[in-house]
């Protein structure tokens, strides 16, 4: 029988390209998987991480297997972002890609009664032909999965297969309420004399169907009668096993857990589970934690997935790449709509190598986790056209989506929109369903803006499914105001955005999915915004998992159905001025406000209950009551606000934009702009730009004050945004940018000269 094999004690570690060692390096720094290198340096806010190439060393015995003929496999769970595998000296894989399972037979380079040497080369350094190339977070270098020993008799299910796991179960509802159970297993090196028996358990672990097949003809359909849905709120798995028997011994086995369930999407219904028409909304994950990086272990993983579903969120959007198999078991487990989408984002190579990268890793996504009732949707691409369309990018995403669906015709396929993308363009109508990442209201616009360009969208297109894929802004929790803007990066801005956000979407069932983005701050060493480099802190919770922001009660009240109420503002805790606005979120009808022991008002609301107090000086007890709930804080109230509760770029930035119209002084900002020959102008990428340091200079300015993004050749998110006319960038930052400023600084470009 197959014996699986943890093998993620005891390793070696050495943080330099130390090259294959010849014997096991006991000297190298000792550690335990999963690890990664960039465990700090990925999100400290160093301005940088180590991107290398780095050795890992782990000695192990052979298995022992009674049957002859048995093969041994080396099992990688993730290794990122590139690796070779060796053992006892020889090269036995390289793989690309960081973000799934793969494996290699290394029967014959095992030693039977010594220790053998296994080593992994592993690297995250930049590789023209891997994906991701450029992106908004950090690519954590190890071997942050773990690695395993799987041992099998010579006969055994197929391991060789894009790390699937040989076996796949399609659950398929009947009109008479039984389930059609398809299965198909793929067997290697088995004569006549093996068969595949095939069980099915419902969650009491009651068998309530079974086949045979011999071994050289596996497919078959069971039928399940009265079966159990699995459905969002009753996530109900059965268990399905299939044995490789040889007359009474059975050789090898492979145990999937299923559910049975149906879902669509309609243009104006919005998302259909099982018949009930659904909308889904929840949040976005990356995989990271403070100070852990992306070397989680199962746990941790679990616990992401419960904070999510105490929120109350009913889908998760997985970027943007492949996740652990951990997390798709919590998903399975809790009742979440997964959307599953390999890293082809932000900016397409067109080297056909690179789209074989892209192609490879669509197969391992899809492969290994086809049986995860919980991923209903495989995403093709991200944002992909920050760096320009061309022919051959929709092309290749034409081939992505028929891959999908060869490899897996049951699912949905879907894409992520940049915010830019055209509402008529060609990349619209290759994938079954669309969503678009906008961020009005924080890089760009106001945030009233997403409803109409929403309902103009569904106007101009009846016929797409669209959803919202992406959409947040950032919240550091020591910044706040009484009068919350914009790019001031309070927790008051983030919350009033979203209390926006989840009514727009709210009101909208038609929109078949939204994801915030995100759920948790995550990694991003190019970052430098809001006083707090290195992350990314769009969260509604942060980094290390510890508070939950205000933001994240918003939606609790109107996707959780248990009784909740939550005092905003806790963490604005020393307030100056005659009165103060104190907002409460509760899905409860009304709400009572307590100052110190005696009733304020009580007010009738729909999810935010806003009331404006006097506090007394000194410290105050503030009480909100919803029926039997309370929630309580403490506030004082001083003189004059701490100077920490404000960002001193936020007074910076308005004065920067004055100083800037300054230098064009008195042209005319509204009369057509001029593009001279041989001259620097907004119509020029950002690369061709930084051919003049001069004009560069500018163009940092500009999308600082605008964006209040640092963008500087060779670093951060430069690879991201090199290819993007400063046109496109200024019109991303929307009323970002004041009236006459896209035409002030063509009147700044034109002044240099081309080389």
């Amino acid at each position: 029988m197959r014996n699986v094999i943890d093998l993620n004690q005891d390793w070696r570690f050495i943080q330099k390209d130390a090259g294959l060692p010849e014997s096991f390096p006991a000297d190298w720094e000792k550690i335990n998987l999963p690890h990664s290198w960039n465990a700090v340096d990925g999100h400290d806010g160093n301005g940088s991480y180590d991107r290398g190439k780095y050795w890992y060393a782990k000695t192990f015995k052979t298995p022992s297997q009674p049957l002859k003929g048995g093969r041994v496999y080396v099992e990688i769970l993730a290794a990122g972002q590139q690796a070779t595998v060796y053992v006892n000296g020889r090269e036995v894989v390289y793989h690309e890609g960081g973000y799934s399972i793969f494996r290699a037979d290394i029967t014959d380079l095992c030693k039977e009664s010594e220790e053998n040497l296994l080593v992994v080369a592993c690297s995250n350094e930049y590789k023209d032909s891997v994906y991701p190339q450029s992106a908004d977070f950090t690519f954590y270098g190890g071997l942050y999965r773990g690695v395993n020993l799987i041992s099998v008799p010579e006969a055994h299910f197929d391991l060789d297969y894009y790390g699937g796991p040989g076996f796949n179960v399609t659950p398929k509802v009947c009109e008479c309420g039984a389930a059609a159970f398809e299965m198909e297993s793929w067997v290697k090196n088995a004569d006549e004399n093996f068969t595949v028996m095939y069980s099915i358990k419902d969650a009491q672990g009651k068998e309530v169907a079974s086949a045979v097949r011999p071994a050289d003809n596996t497919k078959v359909t069971v039928y399940v009668p009265d079966a159990v849905k699995w459905d969002l709120d009753n996530p109900y798995l059965y268990t399905v096993t299939a044995t490789l028997q040889r007359r009474n011994e059975a050789y090898d086995e492979v145990t999937v857990r299923a559910g049975v369930r149906s879902f669509s999407c309609d243009p104006d219904k919005g998302f259909i589970i099982n018949g009930v028409e659904t909308p889904l909304r929840g949040v976005s994950r990356h995989q990271d934690r403070l100070y852990v990086g992306n070397a989680l272990s199962r746990e941790e993983h679990y616990d992401d997935a419960r904070i999510i579903k105490e929120l109350g969120a009913n889908t998760i959007r997985l970027a943007h790449y492949q996740h652990s198999q951990d997390f798709y078991d919590a998903c399975d487990e809790l009742g979440f709509a997964v959307w599953a989408e390999i890293p082809f984002i932000s900016v397409f190579n067109k080297d056909p190598a690179a789209h074989e990268n892209c192609i490879s890793q669509m197969k391992e996504l899809i492969i290994q986790n086809y049986n995860h009732p919980s991923i209903m949707f495989w995403g093709v691409s991200n944002e992909i056209l920050i760096g320009g369309i061309s022919d051959k990018l929709v092309e290749n995403h034409v081939e992505l989506n028929a891959l999908c669906k060869e490899l897996d015709p049951t699912r949905l396929t879907t894409i992520a929109h940049v915010t830019m993308t055209p509402i008529e363009s060609p990349m619209h109508g290759i994938t079954d369903i669309e969503s678009y990442n906008h961020y009005f209201g924080w890089y760009g616009g106001k945030m009233e803006d997403n409803g109409p360009w929403l309902d103009n969208f569904h106007k101009v297109h009846p016929e797409i499914c669209l959803g919202v894929s992406e959409y947040g802004c950032e919240g550091i929790i020591t910044y706040h105001g009484p009068n919350p803007a914009c790019k001031d990066y309070s927790e008051e801005y983030q919350a009033l955005y979203h209390e926006h956000m989840a009514k727009v979407l709210d009101e909208r069932p038609w929109i078949w999915s939204s994801h915030v983005w995100n759920m948790f701050d995550f990694g991003c060493a190019a970052r430098d915004e809001g006083g707090v480099a290195g992350r990314n802190n769009k969260g509604l919770v942060t980094i290390d998992r510890k508070t939950k922001k205000d933001s994240y009660y918003i939606y609790k009240a109107y996707w959780n159905k248990e009784p909740m109420v939550h005092l905003c503002g806790r963490r604005y805790a020393q307030r100056a001025g005659e009165t103060t606005e104190i907002r409460v979120y509760s899905n409860q009808p009304s709400v009572k406000l307590f100052l110190n022991g005696k009733e304020v008002e009580e007010k009738t609301a729909d999810k935010v209950f806003v009331f404006t107090v006097a506090l007394e000086d000194g410290f105050n007890t503030i009480v909100a009551q919803a029926g039997n709930l309370k929630d309580t804080m403490t506030l004082e109230k001083v003189e004059k606000e701490p100077a920490i509760y404000v960002l001193p770029e936020v007074n910076e930035r308005a004065e920067g934009v004055a100083n800037w119209f300054s230098v064009v002084g008195d042209m005319d900002l509204k009369a057509p702009m001029e593009f001279p020959e041989g001259k620097y102008s907004v119509k020029d990428s950002m690369e061709e730009i930084a051919k003049c340091p001069e004009a560069m200079k500018v163009v940092t300015e500009a999308i600082k004050l605008t964006m209040n993004m640092k963008v500087v050749p060779g670093e951060g998110m430069w690879d991201m945004m090199k290819s993007m006319t400063m046109e496109r960038a200024i019109g991303m930052a929307g009323s970002m940018a004041p009236e006459g400023f896209l035409e002030s600084l063509n009147a700044k470009l034109i002044r240099f000269d081309k080389n």
